[in-house]
C-alpha cells in the first residue's frame, strides 16, 4: 500500500497535526507500507529535513491559513493515481476541497483527519468564527459526507463532533491513536536529558512541572501560570518551564502575569522544544501539565506517558478517564481551582504514589497508544477497498 497525506504545513508552529503526521510516516515503515506528504512549505524549510518519507513541498498558497493554492490542486490531479489511500489533515481549508475534487474525478477513496476542529467548543469560545463555518460549510460538509472514513482519535472526540452542524451525516471512524515508541529511537535517555539541560542549564539541579503545548488561550496556559503562584511558597524546591511556540504574542502576556504573581523567578520560557531536547524535558519533569479547554487527544500526554512520567490534565482532554483509569496521573476541571487542585494533589502525594504513577505510565502508553496501530488500521481500510474492487472485475 502507498498513502499519500495531505496537509497545508508540516511546521511544528502548527501544533498536533503536523506531528501526527510525522509521527505516522515513521509508522507506515515499521508495518511495512508506505506514504508520502504533499504540503505547502517551502522546500527548503528545516522541519523538513528529518522527515521519514518522500515529501512534495509545493512552496505556494495564497489566504493566509485557507491555503488557497492552484499548484496543489494541479500536483493532485497528476500524482493521485500512483497512491492506493488518500489521507486529508484538518478542515477548514482549501486541500481538503482539492483532494475531494481529484479523488472523485480519478474514482480514488480518501480518508479526513479532523484533529479535533469539529468540537463544539470552538463554536462556543468565537461566536464570530462560527459564524464563517456556517457560511462555509456548504463547501466543508462534501468533503466529510464524501470520505470513505472521517478518523477520530477517540470516541469522545466523535460524539461531539456530530453537534457542531446540524447536517452531519459522514462515516465515523474511531481509530487507536498515539506515537511512535521514543524508546526505538538513536538517542538514549541521558543523551536526551543532557541536550535539554545544556539549552537550559539553570534547570540541571531543579525540579519541575512541564508544560508542553502551544501557548495559546486553548491550552489554558494562564490557569497553569497562576494556579503555580498558589503552590509556589509551599514547594519552593520545584518550578514551572512553559515550552511552546507561540503565534498570538501570549508569552509576553504570560511573563507580565507571572511578574505579577511574584514568580518570574520559577517559571521558564523555552520557545519550541524538539528533538534530543524536547524529550529531555519530558525525562527530566517529575510531571507533564496540560489544563486545557478543549484537546481532542494530547500528544504531549502520550508523549508524556511514553517515557514514564505522570501527567495532569483537564477533564477536557479526551483521553482523561484513560488516565485516571490507568492510574497515571490526576484529572481536574479546567478552572483556576481545578488546575490548582491538580498541582496540590501532585505536591502532597507521597513519594510511593509519585512512583506508582510513573511505572504504570509506561505501561499504559504500551497498551493504548502506539502509532503503529494508527497506521495498520488507515492501510486496512484501504486495503480492503482495493481487495473490493479487485473482486468487483473478476
Amino acid at each position: 500500500m502507498l498513502i499519500l497525506h495531505v496537509i497545508d504545513s508540516l511546521s511544528p508552529d502548527r501544533g498536533g497535526p503536523p506531528e501526527a503526521v510525522r509521527q505516522l510516516a515513521k509508522s507506515y515503515l515499521q508495518i511495512g507500507a508506505r506514504t508520502e506528504v504533499v504540503c505547502l512549505d517551502h522546500p527548503g524549510s528545516p522541519y523538513l529535513k528529518d522527515m521519514p518519507c518522500r515529501v512534495h513541498a509545493l512552496d505556494q498558497s495564497y489566504l493566509g491559513r485557507y491555503a488557497f493554492s492552484p499548484r496543489l490542486w494541479k500536483w493532485l490531479d497528476e500524482n493521485v493515481d500512483r497512491f492506493d489511500g488518500l489521507v486529508m489533515n484538518g478542515i477548514w481549508s482549501f486541500p481538503g476541497i482539492a483532494l475531494r475534487h481529484i479523488a472523485k474525478k480519478h474514482n480514488k477513496h480518501y480518508g479526513i483527519f479532523v484533529h479535533g476542529a469539529l468540537d463544539p467548543w470552538f463554536n462556543q469560545q468565537y461566536p464570530l468564527k462560527r459564524l464563517k463555518k456556517i457560511m462555509y460549510w456548504r463547501w466543508q460538509y462534501p468533503v466529510l459526507k464524501d470520505a470513505l472514513a472521517v478518523f477520530f482519535t477517540t470516541n469522545q472526540e466523535s460524539k461531539l463532533a456530530q453537534k457542531s452542524f446540524r447536517e452531519n451525516r459522514w462515516n465515523s471512524v474511531v481509530v487507536p491513536y498515539g506515537i511512535t515508541d521514543p524508546e526505538k529511537q538513536t538517542s538514549n535517555a541521558d543523551a536526551q536529558m543532557n541536550a535539554f539541560y545544556q539549552q537550559e542549564p539553570e534547570l540541571r539541579e531543579r525540579k519541575f512541572f512541564l508544560f508542553l503545548a502551544r501557548l495559546h488561550e486553548k491550552k489554558g496556559c494562564d490557569l497553569l501560570v497562576r494556579a503555580f503562584a498558589r503552590i509556589a511558597s509551599s514547594d519552593e524546591d520545584i518550578d514551572l518551564v512553559m515550552a511552546g511556540p507561540d503565534a498570538n504574542g501570549m508569552t509576553e502576556k504570560l511573563k507580565r502575569l507571572a511578574s505579577k504573581l511574584n514568580i518570574s523567578n520559577r517559571v521558564h520560557w523555552t520557545g519550541l522544544l524538539d528533538g534530543d531536547a524536547k524529550w529531555g524535558a519530558l525525562r527530566a519533569c517529575v510531571a507533564c501539565v496540560l489544563p486545557s479547554h478543549q484537546e481532542n487527544f494530547g500528544i504531549t500526554v502520550v508523549e508524556s506517558l511514553a517515557v514514564g512520567r505522570p501527567v495532569l490534565i483537564s477533564n477536557q482532554v479526551n483521553i482523561c478517564d484513560e488516565v485516571e483509569l490507568d492510574g497515571v496521573g490526576f484529572v481536574e476541571d479546567d478552572t483556576l481551582e481545578g488546575t490548582y487542585r491538580l498541582l496540590r494533589k501532585w505536591v502532597s502525594a507521597s513519594c510511593e504514589q509519585k512512583e506508582i504513577m510513573a511505572l504504570n505510565a509506561r505501561t499504559s502508553y504500551l497498551c493504548r497508544y502506539t502509532m503503529n496501530k494508527t497506521a495498520e488500521a488507515i492501510n486496512q481500510i484501504f486495503a480492503s477497498q482495493c481487495t473490493e474492487y479487485d473482486m468487483s472485475r473478476v
